[in-house]
């Protein structure tokens, strides 16, 4: 275990030893989930990021090749630091469970050869989500000489139409099983998602579809009894529009824009394009701040994160991992 050092972002709970990021699909959620684990490796901590959905997303971003079922290093960050990838597959861990609480190693290598684990997940969309948040649990609790393996754990969680289902899965298993192992893990898992050690954090964009569903998902996910973290806006536009450049009507008056462009140094015949290009932007910047303030209402910490267009390369999942750290929110 490396030193863990100060410097995250007062958003982000540093009591929090599962990170659960969530979020539309098309925010970025995933980007998110990566640099928000990077800023906390650059702390000095130990940290896995798991990926549940079998996109190979991690190593897409950290230009690895695919990753097999095994926790692998991905990065090296500041203050000693790590940070370890890890993508789940739900076939493997049902044969890790088998393997864990009934010993059946070679009875599950014999299930998979029939197809039977396929089948099962299948028939049980529900079982595969609670497969999925048990590796995590254990992945959270895992000790090794009496101190946890990891710092923290990051999960790149299902988006948030499904998110209460997914981690709630596990809540339906409790109630089929009274006693035994299986009801043991069931009550494991259940506490520690439920508990002050995990932190869920909904990324959305500053537009009316994604921040509907994050309010929406945040009312729900409290009702429901989970701890809520940050709100993670992601590919916030900063505002470089004065109310005085646009006309009532919306429109930059093109003559006064060439006029600033002639003291500029700048040909006038920019100037009918540059003030469509700037009335569209100021158009999304009143759409920005419209919805900035329909999150309010959550009353909860805010990240954000710069307009960068996907694919983000490395260096610049660099940049956003730096809006987790030196206090930025």
């Amino acid at each position: 275990m490396v030193a863990v050092t100060d410097g995250l972002s007062p958003a982000i709970s540093a009591k929090a030893r599962l990170h659960v990021v969530t979020g539309k699909g098309g925010t970025g959620k995933t980007t998110a989930a990566a640099a928000l684990a990077l800023a906390l490796a650059d702390t000095g901590r130990k940290v896995l990021l798991v990926e549940v959905e079998s996109r190979q997303s991690i190593a897409q971003l950290f230009d690895t090749p695919p990753m097999p079922y095994e926790e692998r290093h991905v990065a090296s960050a500041a203050n000693g630091g790590e940070l370890r990838g890890l993508a789940i597959d739900p076939e493997q861990a049902m044969l890790d469970y088998l393997e864990m609480f009934y010993n059946l190693k070679r009875a599950g290598r014999g299930l998979k050869k029939m197809g039977a684990v396929d089948f099962v997940t299948t028939l049980a969309p529900g079982l595969r989500d609670v497969l999925l948040t048990g590796k995590v649990k254990e992945s959270v609790v895992r000790q090794s000489g009496g101190k946890p393996v990891y710092d923290a754990v990051v999960l790149d969680a299902p988006p948030t139409g499904r998110i209460s289902r997914f981690l709630d899965a596990t809540q339906e298993v409790a109630k089929l099983t009274k006693f035994g192992p299986i009801n043991r893990q069931s009550e494991g898992v259940i506490n520690l998602l439920h508990g002050p050690k995990t932190a869920i954090h909904l990324v959305t964009l500053l537009e009316e579809m994604p921040v509907q569903e994050t309010i929406d998902a945040a009312g729900e996910l409290a009702d429901l009894g989970f701890h809520l973290g940050a709100v993670i806006v992601n590919r916030a536009r900063p505002a470089l529009i004065t109310e005085s450049q646009i006309r009532a009507d919306g429109t930059v008056d093109p003559e006064l824009l060439a006029a600033g462009l002639r003291a500029a140094g700048v040909a006038v015949a920019h100037a009918p394009a540059l003030a469509a290009e700037m009335a569209d932007y100021a158009k999304r910047q009143i759409v920005q701040a419209e919805n900035a303030a329909r999150l309010d209402k959550l009353d909860l910490p805010r990240v954000e994160l710069p307009d960068l267009n996907p694919p983000v390369q490395l260096g610049e999942l660099k940049e956003l991992a730096a809006c987790f750290t030196g206090g930025t929110s």
